[in-house]
């Protein structure tokens, strides 16, 4: 059974026995509740909708920690740049090196990322903070 059928049948079981149980607090239960209203669902599907979402969020940040991780010193520097709407220009500038090496290392990065663009790459990391790499020294 994969990871994800086993999940399903954890927050949703078919035997009633071992179904899952989470306590909120009284401000998250009315929150839950005024959620399912507007939507027209029961409470359950909500709450089951939302802890879905919120593992596969969680899933896509890992991965991407993960492949950040696997990126070199520099891809990082390039990346972290990018993600603060640095052009290649202004990168290479900042990193001493030719916008034609940052073109090669964005390419490089974008395939591990598996993404097509920047627009994609900042996307997939806006919740990331690199307000510490403006500052880059790029001997570093």
């Amino acid at each position: 059974m994969s990871i994800i059928n086993s999940f399903w049948h954890w927050i949703n079981p078919t035997d009633r026995r071992q179904l899952l149980v989470l306590e909120l607090d009284p401000a998250n239960a009315q929150y839950l509740a005024q959620i399912a209203a507007s939507s027209e669902s029961s409470r359950q599907e909500v709450a089951q909708d939302l802890l879905k979402t919120a593992l596969v969020d969680r899933q896509v940040a890992e991965k991407n920690l993960a492949r950040w991780r696997a990126l070199t010193p520099r891809q990082q520097q390039v990346a972290a740049l990018a993600c603060l709407n640095f052009t290649n220009r202004q990168i290479a500038a900042k990193l001493n090196i030719s916008p034609q090496t940052v073109k090669a290392h964005m390419r490089n990065l974008l395939h591990r990322f598996d993404l097509h663009s920047k627009s994609e790459l900042r996307q997939a990391l806006e919740n990331w903070d690199f307000s510490d790499w403006i500052d880059l020294n790029p001997s570093s």
